[in-house]
């Protein structure tokens, strides 16, 4: 019986490219022995190039977002407990005008409560 052999490419796109690369260099180094001469690897080969350039690029302002993100984030927690506190302190304020926080800035809607009704 013959057994069958499965050759993986891997989807994720740095991998990919970067056995491409691979693939590229064997070919290189084969030149004219090389069983890949029917095929535009050489043509390609300026391609993955660049590819693997702009995703090492797209990597780096990856990084940098993220550290942008956390020096946000640092700064986000007191001024998110500094809106809720000015919340609370508007609505003990205008406990009877809850509209009045609109004013500054809030988005104010009112709804109903509805009454339980206890079964004795």
């Amino acid at each position: 019986m013959a057994k069958i052999v499965r050759v993986k490419i891997d989807k994720n796109v740095e991998n990919l490219l970067n056995l491409a690369n691979l693939i590229a260099e064997k070919h290189k180094e084969l030149g004219g022995n090389s069983p890949l001469n029917q095929l535009d690897w050489n043509v390609q080969t300026q391609s993955i190039n660049k590819a693997l350039e702009i995703h090492k690029q797209a990597k780096e302002y990856q990084r940098l977002a993220e550290q942008a993100y956390e020096q946000r984030d640092a700064l986000v927690k007191p001024i998110d407990d500094l809106v809720k506190q000015s919340r609370d302190l508007l609505k003990a304020l205008y406990r009877n005008e809850p509209k009045k926080l609109g004013e500054f800035g809030f988005e104010v809607s009112e709804a109903s409560r509805k009454k339980k009704n206890k079964e004795v």
